[in-house]
């Protein structure tokens, strides 16, 4: 059984949720982030505080682009697979900020597909995003689909390493396997995020904005199915085929594929509003806004290759997973209704 997993992005909100679901489960795990202040840091060393609590658990604080320490970290722990969810977050961020992407999505990505590379492991999984997709209107979405189109700098990084990736597997046969996310919400989220943000503001008392005058959708998938999803996906590299489904995003020249993780549900922004209104118990001040740059109107997930895959499917509601976020949220700020 595979038991040594490296995690980027440990401190961040998926790659904590993924790491103590692998360590409940036996699993040796090592961590690396180099805890950006992109967001507030406290709430990444509460994530951390968890995390050292485990015996199997071991952590590196440094860069990405820190190739030195990079190696030496990968080297020394050798993974049977990393799962690389490290990356600099934000479409609106990227915008302000571009070079900072550059350097972290791209060249930290590259540092650990080369070191992927090195060691020879079993499976190298990357965190991709739906913000890939631009401006493809048909939905939903499915990796199979032309994605060229991207509308931010975020976007546009993520896509590179998807290009990058496809190389190296191609040229050494190293099994990449590239995730696809769709609007990650729940427990330990990130205080960028627009669940996060609208429930801080309506416990406050303060205005919500809400972009494209309400008329925005997303396919809003709860952390734990997301978790589920990349565990499930670990135990399948990708093989070379010779006859390839359509459906399947399998490389027809490498051990490659895209997957996308979603709820396979499009929700209404302000039906989403309407359900943290109601758990949070307070009404929320609306100021409706015009389309952000870069921002897309709607995202939709096509799952059946995740469930082809593995015989796993996203499942939790949006009402269920947003009062576990709620009821989350309150506890750990102390904060009362």
């Amino acid at each position: 059984m595979i038991k040594k997993i490296f995690v980027t992005g440990s401190a961040g909100f998926i790659g904590f949720s993924l790491a103590k679901f692998l360590l409940d489960n036996g699993y040796h795990v090592h961590g690396y982030d180099c805890m950006s202040d992109y967001y507030d840091v406290r709430l990444k060393h509460a994530r951390h505080k968890i995390l050292k609590g485990y015996e199997n658990f071991s952590f590196t604080e440094d860069m990405l682009e820190n190739q030195e320490v990079l190696d030496k970290t990968i080297t020394n722990f050798k993974p049977e697979i990393i799962v690389h969810l490290a990356a600099q977050a934000g479409v609106r961020y990227s915008i302000e900020q571009p070079r900072v992407y550059l350097s972290s999505n791209i060249t930290g990505t590259f540092n650990i597909i080369e070191l992927a590379h090195k060691l020879k492991v079993n499976h190298l999984i990357i965190a991709s995003s739906s913000s890939v997709y631009g401006a493809n209107k048909n939905m939903p979405y499915h990796e199979t689909d032309k994605a060229q189109t991207q509308l931010s700098i975020y976007a546009a990084t993520k896509k590179a390493t998807e290009s990058i990736a496809h190389s190296y597997s191609n040229i050494w046969k190293l099994p990449i396997t590239m995730l696809r996310f769709f609007t990650v919400y729940g427990p330990w989220g990130r205080p960028d995020m627009a669940l996060f943000k609208f429930t801080k503001s309506i416990i406050q008392g303060k205005p919500i904005d809400i972009y494209n005058n309400g008329e925005m959708y997303r396919d809003f998938t709860y952390i734990d199915d997301i978790v589920k999803g990349i565990k499930a996906l670990m135990s399948v590299p990708p093989k070379e085929e010779k006859n390839i489904d359509k459906n399947d995003s399998l490389s027809p020249v490498a051990p490659f594929r895209i997957v996308n993780i979603g709820n396979s549900n499009q929700v209404k922004l302000l039906d989403f509003v309407e359900a943290l209104e109601i758990y949070i118990g307070k009404k929320a001040i609306r100021n409706y806004m015009p389309m952000q740059q870069g921002d897309v109107p709607a995202t939709w997930a096509n799952t059946d290759l995740l469930k082809k895959l593995t015989g796993y499917a996203p499942k939790t509601d949006v009402k269920d997973g947003i009062k576990k976020f709620v009821d989350w949220y309150i506890s750990y700020y102390k904060t009362n209704k």
